[in-house]
């Protein structure tokens, strides 16, 4: 009785009561009295509680919680969403190909099943056939195939199985020609490749010590391994480990020809690394790089070169060659850093494929493998262009096209002629992209530094202040948010809104520089640029505060939850998702230290007092109103673990001043949100979006 009395006095709030009118009633939420000094400051934590979630009093709490979020996600516009998920999702999608010798492999999406299946092509004339199903490997769709690995000679595939969206992998053997497992089984495997010998006798993958708590554990100490077909995995001969220093983490690269092997050695999320190489078989490695101090990033290599793209006092990034003469090494520049950012490079047949960013759009350039210039691909449509993977033997690769109006396209590209043709396109169900239309903006940040922001929309909209605006952003770890398609972006459209995806920096649109202006002690310029990416929407009359609502996921989910503290009056609706957001203690748990790099350290104080500043968990006042809030997380999630947003929102439900909901919705057997099957995905992205539509329009 008492969810549907709230639900009902929600929906008349929305409709124009005043916040004195209504008080939202939300489950009872323990308190403690835990306060830490640090640092000569006392730091009141009263949900810590919270940090042990999978305890039967958690579980009881998120039970409630969910409960009574339901009861206010059911309305029409979220039952219209959800049926037009259904009928955009069934469509026929791949992922980009690529090959081993005459074979062809590649994702295969009818948008029928929970999962994407796996698929070869024997031949190019050959039909494909399906190799791996992972809709075989639960009833729910619930355990997904997380990551794969083609032997060199084609016979061997390893894949990985994450259960649940849990990191954790277990990497199992397919013989291809056989069409059935093998015995090998690789258990605790977690951020990790596997990465086959060149002879294909087996593959290395790097594995942590098995947690007593899985998905709360710290992930320290990783090893690498090598596991050798037919093999136990005790049997597995580790390749390198360093008890001196817990927080490195290993990769290895394997060459086409040649007998060294190339071991990059990093440190959580920084993207710096050193580089030691093996001249033979004994995998006695001696150091390369051994000065923590730029990003060395193998592209490829034959007996005597190996290709690099850096860094090295190049913000915009290089590629670098070292030819190996006698046990000599010789560096040499053959690709100069250029005014636009590398936004990816590749080795492929006898060509460096390169791609650069220009204000967030693809341009791909071609070099031989001297690094003299050979040509621009030519292509008309502005977006996002991806793939152009590859082995030095290669004579095809493939790429991808596509921006936030425009599903995707694959091309197959002849690597000697660079001349490619049509090989997918994807169709989405009722979409003429000519409908539809799309810009790219810039805007002024409170420091004064230009923001690209794309904004998308239906031609036919008639844009005023009362147009709903799904503002959304990133802006951590180097990572880009280019324009790309997703059914999610696409279905806000569909429905009237106007999509607007802020470059913020902290990202790397612009290169280093661009990440660096956004990160450790200058994160705060995140969270101002987006804050002003939704005034100058406003500014144009592009919706307004009353019809804004903001999105972002894991370090957008802080972006968003730090935003609508600092800036309330900008945003109807916010949806942190999956968010990091007690910046005191994220270091604790699982793979969270590894953040550091970014965030900035806890315990060091100068690090802590800017943390505390703009911590989520930790600045929310009692006496302001904030938005309209929806905390999505998942009770599987062992990236950010969800007790992030368990505490978030109890605090936050605590000290709300006004009668704008604030909503927790879980999802169970799901993770960060790689894998996550087909019907969980569209529940959630209806209940989002018919959250915020009714928040914003009412009935």
């Amino acid at each position: 009785m008492l969810i549907r009395l709230i639900k009902i006095c929600f929906l008349i709030l929305l409709t124009g009561c005043t916040s004195e009118t209504i008080e939202m009633k939300y489950p009872e939420t323990k308190k403690e009295d835990i306060q830490d000094l640090i640092f000569g400051k006392y730091i009141n934590d009263p949900y810590r509680w919270l940090e042990d979630f999978t305890s039967k009093e958690a579980t009881d709490w998120v039970d409630r919680q969910n409960k009574l979020t339901d009861a206010f996600l059911e309305n029409e516009y979220q039952r219209k969403i959800k049926e037009d998920l259904k009928d955009i999702w069934i469509t026929e999608d791949i992922s980009i190909p690529f090959r081993r010798g005459d074979r062809t492999f590649y994702y295969y999406d009818n948008g029928k099943q929970q999962q994407s299946v796996f698929m070869m092509k024997d031949c190019n004339s050959c039909e494909a056939e399906v190799l791996l199903d992972p809709n075989q490997f639960s009833t729910d769709g619930t355990i997904s195939l997380s990551d794969i690995s083609v032997s060199p000679n084609g016979e061997y595939l390893a894949y990985a199985i994450s259960d649940g969206g849990s990191d954790w992998r277990t990497w199992k053997v397919f013989n291809i020609k056989e069409k059935r497992d093998t015995d090998d089984v690789i258990e605790w495997s977690k951020f990790s490749y596997a990465t086959w010998e060149s002879d294909s006798s087996g593959f290395y993958y790097q594995k942590y010590q098995q947690p007593d708590e899985a998905l709360s554990d710290i992930n320290k100490s990783p090893q690498l391994f090598f596991h050798r077909l037919g093999d136990e995995q005790g049997k597995d001969k580790l390749i390198y480990e360093d008890k001196e220093n817990p927080d490195f983490s290993w990769s290895i690269s394997v060459p086409e020809k040649g007998r060294y092997r190339v071991l990059s050695i990093g440190e959580g999320t920084d993207e710096r690394n050193f580089l030691s190489i093996s001249l033979d078989e004994s995998l006695n490695f001696v150091p390369l790089i051994d000065k923590f101090e730029a990003t060395y990033r193998f592209l490829g290599g034959n007996e005597d070169t190996l290709w690099f793209f850096s860094n090295l006092n190049s913000p915009n990034g290089k590629i670098l060659s070292l030819k190996i003469n006698d046990g000599n090494f010789i560096w040499d520049e053959i690709v100069a850093e250029k005014e636009f950012p590398i936004s990816g490079a590749s080795v492929a047949g006898d060509k460096l494929i390169i791609n650069y960013l220009v204000d967030t759009i693809s341009k791909v350039e071609f070099f031989d493998l001297e690094g003299n210039f050979i040509e621009e691909l030519m292509f008309t449509g502005e977006g996002t262009l991806s793939g152009f993977y590859g082995k030095l033997g290669n004579k095809v690769s493939y790429f991808e096209f596509s921006n936030f109006t425009t599903p995707q396209s694959i091309y197959e590209l002849d690597l000697e002629t660079i001349s490619y043709k049509p090989y997918w396109q994807t169709e989405i169900k009722g979409l003429n992209i000519k409908d539809y239309a799309g810009r790219l903006d810039f805007y002024k940040s409170k420091d004064g530094t230009s923001i690209p922001i794309h904004i998308s929309y239906r031609k036919d909209l008639e844009i005023t202040s009362q147009t709903p605006v799904l503002l959304y952003g990133y802006g951590g770890f180097n990572i880009p948010i280019l324009p790309y398609f997703s059914k999610t972006f696409y279905m806000w459209i569909k429905s009237g809104g106007v999509l607007a995806v802020a470059n913020l920096r902290g990202g790397s649109e612009y290169g280093d520089r661009w990440h660096q202006e956004g990160m450790l002690l200058n994160k705060q310029n995140v969270f101002d640029d987006f804050a002003y990416g939704a005034k100058y929407l406003h500014s144009l009359n592009i919706g307004s505060p009353e019809t804004t609502t903001s999105l972002g996921r894991s370090n957008g989910g802080l972006l968003v939850a730090a935003t609508m503290l600092q800036y309330p009056e900008l945003f109807k609706v916010a949806i942190p998702q999956v968010g990091v957001l007690d910046m005191l203690r994220f270091h604790k748990f699982t793979i969270g230290w590894a953040w550091e790099s970014d965030y900035g350290e806890p315990d060091n104080q100068e690090d802590f007092n800017y943390l505390l500043n703009y911590s989520p968990y930790h600045n929310i006042k009692e006496e302001i109103c904030y938005p309209t809030t929806l905390i999505t997380t998942s009770s599987r999630d062992d990236r950010v673990v969800p007790a992030h947003s368990y505490k978030f929102a109890a605090r936050l439900q605590e000290l709300q001043s006004c009668s704008n909901p604030i909503l927790l919705r879980v999802e169970s057997r799901a993770g960060h949100g790689a894998g996550t099957s087909k019907d969980k995905q569209i529940d959630e992205i209806a209940d989002i979006f018919g959250y915020a539509l009714q928040a914003i329009k009412g009935n």
